[in-house]
């Protein structure tokens, strides 16, 4: 019998930012977006960590973006015009998520959000916070302070 991670929600009602990879739906909490942008291109940078696509110029501030889908390690997201730069902070530094499009911005009770089910003893739920069940599907809770270890926003600032 599976057993199930516990969540570190308290509070009666979270604001969530979801949005698309491919066909599956994510979200994070609002309290952690500084804005969303429409993709343009950015600039590579030469021997960058595979997820990072390059970088741009966020108000005078160069920041990473950062391939989200590679991340989650799924086949890399190819921009279009659909496409969105969810801009976060993550450890103190600004970051931005290439996502293939934001899809809505909810209001749910801290309740609605479920423990990840333990798959097997080497998945690795640290990604994910959660599961929100809707009644379209269901949408994967990120943890992006797990996904960015600090040492490595740190590497990124570099």
């Amino acid at each position: 019998m599976a057993t199930i991670n516990s969540t570190s929600f308290s509070g009666e009602t979270l604001e969530i930012i979801a949005f698309r990879l491919h066909d599956q739906e994510f979200c994070v909490k609002t309290t952690t977006i500084r804005e969303i942008r429409g993709w343009a291109p950015s600039t590579p940078i030469p021997h960058a960590p595979a997820d990072v696509i390059g970088v741009m110029n966020l108000r005078g501030s160069v920041i990473p973006i950062i391939d989200l889908a590679y991340k989650l390690g799924m086949q890399s997201t190819v921009a279009n015009e659909r496409s969105a730069i969810v801009v976060a902070e993550v450890h103190n530094m600004v970051i931005g998520m290439l996502v293939d499009r934001v899809s809505d911005i909810l209001t749910i009770a801290s309740n609605q959000v479920q423990p990840v089910p333990e798959v097997t003893a080497s998945f690795d739920r640290a990604y994910c916070e959660g599961i929100i069940a809707t009644e379209n599907g269901m949408i994967c809770f990120l943890n992006l302070a797990k996904m960015f270890k600090e040492n490595e926003t740190d590497e990124l600032a570099a």
